[in-house]
């Protein structure tokens, strides 16, 4: 799934991206860099992100790691590439970095109560 990057996009990808939970990959039989999000401790499945640039514009794309390739000297692997995590994950990631790039933080709202009413709960 690819989330293209706004046009005038100035945020610190790498920033970006440790806020939303990745960190950085290197594979050194490529030598490029992507972002991974672990869903366990294990490292499958994982959130795997390349940038891209197409046409001027950085485009993030993004798949889910199901597990490692099966065959020695291949790439291929179980990838997801369109569906329900992927999606959510796709929304989620770019609500981020639009926030991200806007210089504010999302509001947050909380209810105070008074000391008592917390000890007593009323």
């Amino acid at each position: 799934m690819e989330i293209i990057l706004p046009v005038g996009f100035s945020e610190n990808l790498k920033r970006s991206m440790g806020r939303a939970g990745y960190s950085v990959h290197f594979d050194q039989r490529s030598g490029n860099s992507s972002y991974v999000k672990r869903l366990s401790r294990d490292f499958y499945p994982r959130f795997h992100v390349y940038l891209k640039q197409l046409n001027n514009q950085q485009v993030l794309n993004l798949h889910l790691d199901q597990k490692k390739s099966s065959y020695a000297g291949t790439h291929a692997h179980g990838g997801e590439y369109d569906g329900e995590l992927v999606k959510a994950e796709a929304s989620r990631l770019e609500q981020l970095l639009v926030v991200a790039d806007s210089g504010r933080l999302p509001e947050i709202t909380v209810e105070r109560k008074s000391f008592w009413s917390n000890l007593f709960r009323k």
